[in-house]
């Protein structure tokens, strides 16, 4: 085979040494077979897909003739240009193979038609869709239609008046489901539009010149019981939104020259747009829409004027904002603040001129019952506030030169003040006043203030030192009724014995004046001196109890005979024989014992008996 190769090159070299003229003959004496009967033209021009001694460039000469191949590859598009790996022309198709040869042979069966950039997707994978049914025979494969209108023209039920980009809108998978973008069109379905079917506003497949107006498709709402019946004319959009057709996005204030403010944002539109909304001109003024609320039971009935915006906001009819205190001269407090405008204003309020006087409103409260008849003058501010009718605020003690202590603090004024107010001149002396309380009857004087002050009545600051019976002892202790059973505090007695008469142990044995024996300090301590009287105590007598002698009840003073025979008279063994005055001769410190005085009378007086 060596051998042979070098004779070819020597017969080769020789023929291209001998001129042009000879080339034919030796392109057909090298030609390894005829070209296919497409290249037949070529049969003798082995340069148009051969370069000399240049295997590489062949692929380039190709691509020269096929430039609708080169240029795929190129762009990268169809099957030459999606390679994965770019291979020489020859290695797919071989050529001197005949006319009649097929150098492009293709796998239908197993073909991935991904390769071409034109994927089957849904109902072109189907099995009863074969090639032939897109790729021609007559055609290359590279020149089957790409657009579905090729292939679909008999199925375009819009007749094309929607173009042929049928893939805008439909998919492979069904011709039914369609994913037209809207938004690429003159009007973009936006809110509830985007779940309207197509038919509602295309129908009979009508696409092109579809109206855009809202009132060209929702006059019949328009028209409805709920519409507004053409009265706001046919720009829908300026008030509707497609997202939901109660939605009103229109911005009242900076559209117009009356911002809505307060329940204004809540008012449906038809309560003040009663008529044609663009030719309509309505008043800015409360009163023209509001005067039927005015002359309601509950309104002003045309008395407080057309103002309204002087007192209500549109935030609430019921809010009242005026400002009493800053536009008038009659500051509103207390109570007046939560007064309403009628109780005051009964007319015309900016006719009638009201008297800032409290009587001027409020006589019929001082006619009452329990108000004051007139009797108290017409200056209630004098002793009453705003905050509250009952509140009295007049200071009697810094206003008056009679001040107010104890329990006068809480008395009445009508207790004291029974007559005129600023006529009748009260006295301040407590009798005047207290004459029914004196359960003394008069006995103590009108002098109460002696012994009771303002505080409490019935304790009493009486300084009993300072009367004919000064309390000492257990006197001081002693409650005031024990003493004085009754308010007539001068009949009660100063002798103990009015007192202490159940206490008396002695039962008057001893007499009525207890303050002999007893003093105040304790019943039961006594310092009694009998010694002191005409009858002192020696000897035995000093250790007798009272009641040996003092048996008989007296009254009074004790009275007693000094005798010793008043009490002995029993005991007198002499029968009287010797008198009736045993002290003579007995002592008290024993009965038996005899005076030496008495011994001698005796001896003196039996001598004298002998004698005669």
């Amino acid at each position: 085979m060596a051998i042979f190769h070098k004779v070819m090159l020597v017969v080769v070299m020789t023929f291209v040494c001998s001129g042009l003229a000879r080339a034919d003959s030796v392109n057909n004496l090298l030609s390894p077979g005829k070209l296919i009967s497409g290249h037949a033209k070529y049969d003798n021009e082995c340069d148009k897909c051969h370069k000399p001694y240049d295997k590489a460039a062949q692929s380039g000469l190709c691509r020269d003739c096929h430039k609708e191949v080169s240029k795929d590859i190129n762009e990268k598009r169809r099957y030459h240009g999606l390679m994965k790996k770019e291979k020489a022309c020859k290695e797919c198709h071989g050529d001197h193979k005949g006319r009649d040869a097929r150098i492009a042979k293709l796998d239908t069966i197993g073909f991935d038609h991904e390769t071409t950039g034109y994927p089957l997707k849904g109902a072109h994978t189907a099995s009863k869709v074969l090639c032939k049914d897109c790729h021609s025979p007559l055609k290359k494969y590279r020149e089957a239609p790409t657009k579905c209108i090729a292939c679909h023209e008999k199925a375009d039920k819009h007749k094309g008046s929607l173009g042929k980009d049928c893939e805008s809108c439909h998919e492979e998978k069904d011709w039914k489901t369609f994913h037209y973008d809207h938004s690429k069109s003159k009007f973009d379905l936006q809110g509830k539009h985007k779940e309207v079917k197509c038919k509602s506003c295309h129908v009979k497949d009508k696409y092109k010149d579809t109206p855009r107006l809202c009132s060209d498709c929702h006059k019949k709402d328009d028209d409805g019981e709920k519409g507004h019946k053409g009265k706001f004319g046919p720009k829908c959009e300026t008030c509707h939104t497609d997202r939901e057709w109660k939605e009103i996005i229109f911005d009242h204030d900076k559209k117009t020259k009356y911002p809505l403010l307060g329940k204004h944002k809540e008012t449906k539109c038809t309560e003040c747009h009663k008529g044609v909304l663009y030719k309509e001109k309505l008043k800015k003024e409360c009163v023209a829409c509001h005067k039927k609320d005015d002359d309601k039971e509950k309104g002003h009935k045309g008395k407080f004027g057309s103002k309204c915006e002087t007192c209500h906001i549109e935030k609430g009819w019921k809010e009242i904002p005026f400002d009493h205190d800053k536009k008038t001269k009659y500051p509103l407090l207390g109570k007046h603040k939560d007064a309403k405008c009628s109780d005051c204003h009964k007319g015309n309020l900016y006719k009638d001129k009201l008297k800032k006087e409290c009587v001027a409103c409020h006589k019929k409260d001082d006619d009452k019952e329990k108000g004051h008849k007139g009797k108290f003058g017409d200056k209630c501010e004098t002793c009453h506030i705003e905050k509250g009718w009952k509140e009295i605020v007049f200071d009697h003690d810094k206003k008056t030169k009679y001040r107010l202590l104890g329990k006068h603090k809480e008395t009445k004024c009508v207790a004291c003040h029974k007559g005129d107010l600023y006529k009748d001149k009260l006295k301040k002396d407590c009798y005047s006043c207290h004459k029914k309380d004196d359960k003394h009857e008069e006995q103590q004087g009108k002098k109460c203030e002696s012994c009771h002050d303002e505080k409490d009545w019935k304790k009493a600051s009486f300084n009993h030192s300072m009367s004919k019976y000064p309390l000492t002892g257990r006197h001081i202790l002693t409650e005031c009724k024990k003493c004085h059973a009754t308010p007539r505090f001068k009949d009660a007695k100063s002798d103990c014995w009015s007192c202490h008469e159940k206490k008396d142990s002695h039962k008057k044995t001893l007499g009525t004046n207890c303050e002999k024996c007893h003093n105040t300090r304790d019943w039961k301590s006594w310092d009694f001196d009998h010694d002191r009287t005409n009858f002192k105590l020696q000897g035995k007598h000093k250790d007798l109890k009272c009641a040996d002698c003092h048996h008989r009840p007296v009254d009074g003073k004790i009275s007693m005979a000094a005798s010793c025979v008043a009490c002995h008279d029993k005991d007198d063994k002499h029968v009287g024989a010797f008198g009736r005055r045993c002290e003579q001769c007995h002592v008290g410190s024993s009965w038996k014992k005899i005076k030496d005085s008495a011994w001698k009378e005796i001896r003196i007086g039996s001598q004298r008996w002998t004698n005669k």
